[in-house]
């Protein structure tokens, strides 16, 4: 009976990290590959990996052992790199009740990828809701302590210099930036077809309140980058980091009406695919939704 219930937990989790087994692998590995090349030996980043398990902070961590010993700044910067956490916490408190045993390692392996399933996938029917959920936070934990095995392994054979491979922490903070910024404008571009041109005036009003509604999307990569500069310029390339991460924090907090979806829940992809307006204009949106 329970082999069968930890099976059916199995089947159900495993697919829905396949996905994200195809990003933790290529990004570990390349943590793994900027261990390898700062001199680290390969019991550093699979440790890094299996305790700290904390995605871009163990990119971070490399500079703070390179660095001059500071706990309360490395302390600080931890926390606000991983602040949104809190909120994950908080928002899960419902999903983790009653698990017994597994409720402290769900709190310890939760990442974003492993809350964006935990929190949003449809459980089927028989399978243990418990279960479940440990099943991805391990599956998706060993992905990223795979990764940076393997990449520091890679790194030991590769033919050619991998100096300059610390800029793949810039780069994928420049990657996610743009994945953010880029998706407001097709947003936009979206909203714009399919209200533009033909659209009665209601329709066009509509398109007009959700693109306010949904304007936020930008606001935090404006304000990411605002914060930072403020801190840049008043304090220094050596100690701007944990005084703008705590400012955007705290902008975060203030600005948090601007920033959250829209209470009913739609998708704010969706912009346009609802019918709006009667007549013709309800067929042709109905068929553009189908």
């Amino acid at each position: 009976m329970r082999k069968g219930v930890i099976g059916r937990a199995f089947k159900a989790a495993f697919p829905l990290t396949v996905p994200i087994a195809t990003g933790f692998l290529f990004l570990g590995s390349s943590y793994g590959l900027l261990m390898h090349s700062q001199g680290f030996g390969f019991w550093w980043p699979v440790c890094m990996a299996f305790f700290i398990f904390a995605g871009s902070m163990e990119f971070v961590t490399v500079n703070l052992l390179l660095s001059a010993f500071n706990p309360v700044a490395a302390f600080l910067l931890a926390l606000m790199v991983n602040a949104r956490h809190l909120f994950y916490g908080l928002s899960m408190l419902g999903k983790f009740r009653g698990i017994g045993w597994k409720k402290p390692y769900l709190i310890f392996a939760m990442c974003d990828e492993t809350f964006a399933i935990n929190s949003s996938a449809r459980i089927p029917d028989g399978v243990d809701r418990g279960w479940f959920m440990l099943f991805v936070s391990v599956l998706n934990r060993w992905y990223w302590i795979v990764g940076a095995a393997l990449g520091w392994l890679i790194g030991g054979v590769l033919p050619f210099s991998t100096k300059g491979i610390e800029f793949v922490l810039t780069a994928l903070f420049l990657t996610i930036f743009l994945d953010q910024w880029m998706g407001g404008k097709r947003l936009v571009r979206n909203a714009r077809g399919r209200f533009g041109g033909h659209a009665g005036r209601a329709a066009r009003d509509e398109a007009v309140a959700r693109l306010k509604r949904y304007a936020g999307r930008h606001l935090p990569a404006a304000v990411g980058v605002l914060a930072s500069l403020a801190c840049l310029i008043a304090l220094g390339p050596d100690r701007f980091m944990v005084p703008s991460m705590a400012l955007m924090l705290v902008l975060f907090l203030a600005l948090r009406p601007y920033l959250d979806g829209p209470a009913d829940g739609t998708d704010p992809g969706s912009v346009g695919s609802e019918t709006v307006g009667s007549g013709d204009e309800g067929g042709e949106d109905k068929e553009a939704a189908r």
